[in-house]
């Protein structure tokens, strides 16, 4: 290829293409370098440079300087210290003779060019769409194929809605109008791409922006959202001004608002919930109509123990367990469901098995044990620290033997909690033993993921959702968890 080509080239293209002439000309070096490569060793690393105003081109040729030792070691690739005059690590490289191009490298060198051309304009138009990622996108099909849908976002500019994003039931024909939230995701192989979604949480949230006005003047604020797509959305609203009913404004008069966003998404279900701090009491919103009688909660394992009555069990827990899933993903906690009897029968369980260490631990007799129970205290915390006067009033026993009671009870709660830290380190123990590093036990620990127990209840997907691991790894971890199932 002669300098005056090339220089024609890059005007030509960077005109017709937009795009900026030192891309271009990139490109031209990397399409003439790969043409090249024909003509010397298939793993030989050539290099081609142009001048940005002659259009003169050079060749240059680089070997990585080693040891003639290593095993990776070829004369192809690598050059030794005394050959090179260089030090280890270093790259030695000399110009060689341009190749005469005949017809294949020819059109190897345009295959190249062209498909960096278009990987330059994809990023150009990515790039003028980077500031409305997650954001509606009103659109036309273009095309239908059996994987995607092809649609038209404006200026001929084209996006992707993989089948994957639609909502169950949905068909789109050439032509029709749609929305959809516009999503830049990376994709192996080929850089960015413009995709569109209609089932992620965004959609119910950008079309509520459009329906009402609060929201956009953020007046009102949507919190989060939990969605099953096209069957059920649970979403939370919040408002610093108590003038208004942020609930009653989201719906809107005689439920015009919702219904509007619910008729875009095929008659999908929305919830809408009062935003609270309190994590219990944004389960309690989450799941009314059902009300939940008590809950006992779980910090170190984000997780809650929900008591609900028989008569409200099966709408707590909806179809096929939606409401309870729903609502643990809007919150952010794992949450168990139970009937009031079930943790009524449970909680008696917990009170006899501490009465009994009670008696062991603080040589105190039944009725002394049930008396301290009945007057709240459920831990030996609770005992330790208490005021002495309270626990006269339980117990009826002189100050002298409360006191004894009290520093008994203080020695119990240590004793239990170095157990507590020795199990947890056993329990990290065996993680370590598993053959994960220490950071990757730092985020098994923070998924509540303590012990090998833990793991070998996983399945393989399960684990690598957590770790960046592979499935055979992840396989064998878990078998290896697992062992002690068989003993």
């Amino acid at each position: 290829m002669k300098s005056i080509e090339i220089l024609a080239v890059v005007e030509s293209v960077s005109n017709e293409k937009g795009i900026d002439e030192g891309i271009i000309f990139g490109a031209l070096e990397t399409a003439i370098a790969t043409a090249s490569l024909r003509h010397f060793h298939e793993d030989a690393e050539i290099t081609v440079s142009i001048d940005r105003v002659s259009g003169e081109y050079s060749t240059h040729r680089h070997w990585a300087v080693a040891e003639e030792t290593i095993e990776e070691f070829h004369k192809e690739t690598h050059i030794t210290e005394a050959d090179s005059q260089m030090s280890l690590g270093d790259t030695y490289s000399i110009d060689v003779d341009n190749v005469v191009f005949g017809r294949i490298e020819a059109q190897a060198a345009r295959q190249v060019m062209m498909q960096k051309v278009r990987e330059a304009e994809r990023d150009n138009i990515v790039a003028m769409f980077t500031s409305q990622n997650n954001s509606l996108m009103n659109g036309t099909v273009k095309r239908v194929t059996r994987d995607n849908i092809i649609v038209d976002i404006g200026n001929g500019i084209e996006a992707i809605l993989p089948r994957s994003q639609l909502l169950p039931g949905e068909i789109y024909k050439i032509k029709d109008r749609m929305r959809a939230i516009l999503q830049i995701r990376k994709i192996d192989g080929r850089g960015s791409q413009l995709m569109l979604s209609r089932t992620c949480p965004e959609m119910v949230t950008e079309l509520f922006r459009i329906e009402v006005p609060e929201i956009n003047e953020d007046i009102i604020e949507i919190r989060g959202i939990a969605r099953d797509a096209g069957s059920r959305s649970k979403i939370t609203v919040k408002t610093n001004d108590g003038r208004i009913d942020p609930v009653g404004a989201c719906v809107g008069m005689r439920g015009s608002r919702v219904q509007s966003v619910s008729g875009e998404l095929g008659n999908e279900r929305i919830d809408i919930i009062i935003y609270d701090d309190n994590p219990a009491q944004m389960v309690i919103n989450a799941l009314a109509p059902a009300k939940v009688e008590s809950i006992l909660i779980d910090e170190d394992s984000r997780s809650m123990e929900l008591a609900v009555n028989e008569e409200n069990l099966a709408l707590a827990i909806g179809s096929r367990g939606q409401n309870i899933r729903l609502a643990s993903r809007l919150v952010g906690w794992e949450l168990n469901i139970i009937s009031s009897n079930e943790a009524e029968a449970k909680e008696r369980v917990v009170e006899a098995e501490f009465q009994a260490k009670l008696m062991d631990n603080l040589s105190i007799n039944e009725a002394e044990a049930e008396a301290l129970i009945r007057g709240g205290f459920l831990t030996f915390d609770d005992i330790a620290y208490a005021e002495d006067d309270k626990l006269l009033a339980a117990l009826g026993l002189e100050a002298v033997r409360v006191e004894e009671i009290k520093t008994a009870a203080a020695d119990a709660a240590l004793l239990e909690a170095m157990g507590e830290i020795t199990q947890e380190e056993s329990n990290l123990e065996s993680l370590t033993e598993l053959g994960f590093s220490e950071e990757e036990v730092d985020i098994l620990v923070s998924k509540s993921l303590k012990s090998m127990d833990d793991i070998a209840e996983l399945a393989v997907d399960e684990l690598q959702e957590v770790l960046e691991i592979t499935e055979k790894k992840a396989a064998e971890i878990i078998m290896k968890a697992r062992e002690s199932w068989f003993k």
